[in-house]
């Protein structure tokens, strides 16, 4: 059993490397799928909770050197071929957009008797808010007419599963807070068919497949449920990791021993115990349970990222006196041997609770393991200093970023896995940096894309089931595609985008007072930050009108799109945007800047200051460049100022680096040493209290350390070139790597003196740029280069 679990688990991560790379028949993608049909499970409500087990049975007279297929379901499918998992999807998008994933089955085919086989479930009314659906069904499509037999039609076989019901399907209320992740999973043993997966199972009771419906790819059909989409990402990552620690035992004796899978634990009958798990980090994983005996038994696993108490968190390394609270699963043994229970979905979790009641029966723990997941990113990147406690903030900052990376960006893993502009900007250029994968961003651009509303502005969050709108996220997703642009030559994808960024600027436009020139009243939600003095992370004017903020955030995208605009011809809308961004900076420093106390006020009212109100003129170019420094010590200074969270900061860093105050960013990363003095092994979503344990927005360091304390920085779009301008602040020396499309960027940097640097920059084939320090600039070329600047 457990040699054939490792076999499968390895034989699925070979898959990752090359799944996505395989090419699609172009027949496939110019017409409906006509030798094919979605299918689902007769006599059943299409658009209601339920698990489904599909089989085919496929015979090949010799072995294939390629056996290439699509497929896809909704909600969502996991594949296997001859007992082996394959593959997992679809990847979320949404109706228009209903992503299949291509696969070649070859390596696991044989000449004989094959068998494919398919779990497709349909989360129903408790979905995840970021899954989009339209009814159950399972499509399969061979590439070509050597692969056709498997195509799903009736000859496929289906199995309606009555051992899965929804459980922990009120999280939200018991944790007081917004949380959307879908339910857990209550499996009954008794009612599952064990072993369904394998080639030797007999599926001669269960029923014929129902056909639904034609597939349709992208730009055809008439009358679509689902719109089908080449899969634009790789396959998700699934490493094996073992949980670490007994951190608590009530009820019975429990060491660490059996968390190595080489020591079963028996809970004896008629028993109730709790055993707490410690992961000793956050993680996103499928725990995997395997147990033996134990009819009437029950297992919950409840998962968190920290423990309460009376729903504070503290340390979250403290066990005493906390309790677990958050979602959780349900398996009941049926007393056969080595039952394994994984849940349908991910779970995110530090510390994960077993509490067990057992029957007349007692009941053996085989193994308990987890199989992390997430977008299969690799770090190219790599930063270290003299103060090696910055190696702990780049460690759990890209911790942090991977938690929240999966088939979308997520905003967090644990309580939403919802992707929204405003933490994507900054996770996108974290993955550009330490990666230098840039295929999660090109499909986040292009989701938002879809996401539009009639009145031009994205959704807030996207994919979603439930309709965001968040006016501000509409002018970072512009910013997003002037990322792009900056740090990709894809002149041809940028391209596509220029009308939906119009729409979103010309929505702004209409919102203009044009008696103060700065934006008047605005419906939905204008969500800027989760501090205290923003009641719903909404600042002063953003909905009665003239908010110096959003105001200033449309100005600072205007002059994005205005350089995009004029990079692509579109000369007069460039000009357009440029004079309306400077009409509006003007007015808004004239009504909101307070000269006696050196601040930008929330609104003309002048009633109420901000970090955030500064940050942004500094930005957009609202303050006066000779007036900017002045301005922003003002911001670092006052502690009276509506404070920054973690999120804004990471425009406070891009503020100081405007105004030549870079080398204060070091001094700035006290927030997140604290967190890490917490216990935290992520990044938090705001400061203490806080929701979300696990946030990227806090994973700007990653991004930070290489952007400002090594300085790194495209110089014209597309990084044709490089512009290298080091802040060290206090640090004196630092080494840094990142990835560039042509190659490594590398720079080493030590300090001479009070204001010198000596350098050594290397950069791959084909790239040049320059090297800036103080009032000194060097021009780089390919290679590597070493130099000294006393000044």
């Amino acid at each position: 059993m457990r040699s054939f679990v490792l076999l499968s688990l390895y034989s699925l991560l070979s898959m990752q490397v090359f799944a996505q790379d395989l090419p699609v028949n172009p027949q496939l993608l110019k017409g409906s799928w006509r030798s094919s049909s979605w299918i689902s499970a007769p006599g059943i409500a299409q658009r209601d909770y339920g698990v489904y087990h599909f089989r085919k049975t496929l015979n090949l007279s010799t072995k294939p050197s390629r056996y290439i297929i699509h497929i896809s379901a909704d909600n969502r499918y996991r594949l296997w071929v001859n007992g082996q998992p394959i593959c997992s999807g679809p990847a979320r998008g949404d109706l228009y957009n209903w992503n299949f994933e291509t696969v070649d089955l070859a390596p696991y085919l044989q000449a004989g008797r094959n068998v494919l086989a398919a779990l497709v479930w349909n989360m129903g009314v408790y979905a995840p808010v970021a899954q989009v659906s339209n009814q159950t069904g399972l499509v399969v499509q061979g590439d070509t007419e050597a692969e056709k037999e498997v195509n799903t039609n009736t000859t496929w076989k289906v199995y309606i599963n009555k051992a899965y019901t929804p459980c922990s399907v009120d999280n939200g209320r018991r944790l007081r807070t917004y949380m959307v992740v879908g339910p857990g999973d209550h499996v009954k043993a008794t009612d599952y068919p064990w072993s369904w997966e394998q080639p030797t199972y007999d599926d001669n009771s269960w029923p014929a497949a129902v056909s639904v419906t034609t597939p349709e790819p992208a730009g055809y059909g008439s009358d679509n449920l689902w719109t089908l989409v080449p899969r634009s990402i790789p396959l998700m990552e699934e490493t094996p990791q073992r949980l670490q620690k007994v951190r608590r035992a009530q009820g019975i004796t429990a060491n660490d021993d059996f968390l190595s899978g080489n020591a079963p634990l028996t809970i004896p009958a008629n028993k109730t115990v709790s055993i707490l798990l410690d992961q000793s980090f956050n993680t996103a994983a499928y725990p995997e349970l395997t147990v033996s005996k134990g009819a009437g038994s029950t297992v919950k696993m409840t998962y968190a990222e920290a423990l309460f108490s009376n729903y504070k968190k503290g340390n979250r390394n403290d066990v005493e006196g906390r309790e677990i609270m958050g979602n959780f699963d349900i398996f009941e043994p049926d007393g056969g041997e080595l039952r394994s229970f994984r849940p349908l979905w991910f779970r995110t979790y530090r510390y994960l609770q077993l509490d067990i009641t057992t029957g007349n029966e007692p009941l053996v723990i085989n193994d308990l393991k987890g199989s992390y997941t997430g977008y299969p990113f690799v770090q190219k990147a790599s930063f270290s200093s003299n103060d090696t406690s910055l190696k702990a903030i780049w460690d759990v900052g890209w911790r942090t970023a991977r938690l929240c990376a999966g088939e979308t960006y997520f905003d967090c893993p644990y309580y939403e896995q919802l992707q929204y502009e405003g933490d994507t900007r900054i996770q996108s250029l974290i993955s550009l940096y330490v990666t230098g994968d840039d295929r999660l961003m090109r499909k986040a651009i292009h989701d938002f894309y879809c996401s539009r509303v009639p009145e031009g502005l994205t959704q807030g969050r996207y994919p979603s089931n439930r309709l965001q709108v968040i006016p501000p996220f509409s002018l970072y997703w512009v910013s997003m595609v002037y990322d792009y642009w900056m740090h990709r030559k894809d002149d041809a994808f940028i391209q596509q985008y220029l009308t939906a960024v119009r729409g979103v600027l010309d929505w702004y436009e209409k919102h203009i007072d044009r008696q103060k020139n700065m934006l008047g009243p605005m419906q939905w939600w204008g969500f800027t930050d989760w501090n205290n003095a923003f009641p719903g992370g909404t600042p002063d004017g953003a909905t009665d009108g003239n908010s110096a903020i959003i105001t200033l955030q449309y100005a600072y995208t205007l002059q994005q799109a205005a350089a995009l605009f004029t990079a692509y011809g579109k000369q007069a809308e460039a000009q357009y945007y440029s004079q309306l961004a400077a009409t509006l900076n003007k007015s808004t420093y004239a009504l909101c800047f307070n000269a006696s106390r050196n601040e930008m006020a929330n609104t003309p009212l002048q009633n109420t200051f901000s970090q955030h109100a500064g940050i942004i003129a500094v930005l957009s170019g609202a303050i006066p460049e000779s007036r900017q420094q002045a301005v922003l010590q003002r911001i670092l200074d006052d502690s009276t100022l509506s404070q920054a969270t973690f999120y804004y900061r990471f425009y406070l860093n891009l503020a100081l680096k405007k105004a030549g105050m870079a080398s204060r960013y070091y001094a700035q990363l006290k927030p997140w040493r604290d967190m890490l003095n917490m216990g935290l092994t992520t990044f938090a979503e705001n400061p203490e209290p806080t929701r979300s344990d696990c946030h990227a927005w806090s994973a700007s360091p990653n991004y930070d350390f290489l952007a400002t304390i090594c300085g790194i920085m495209p110089d014209k779009p597309g990084f044709a070139a490089v512009k290298i301008q080091p802040a060290m602040g206090e640090l004196t020396a630092v080494n840094g790597t990142m990835p560039h499309p042509l190659g490594n960027i590398t720079v080493t940097l030590k300090r001479t003196g009070s204001s010198g640097v000596a350098a050594e920059v290397t950069l791959p084939p084909g790239l040049s740029g320059r090297f800036v320090w103080n009032n000194s600039t060097i021009p780089l070329k390919e290679g590597k280069q070493n130099f000294l600047i006393k000044n």
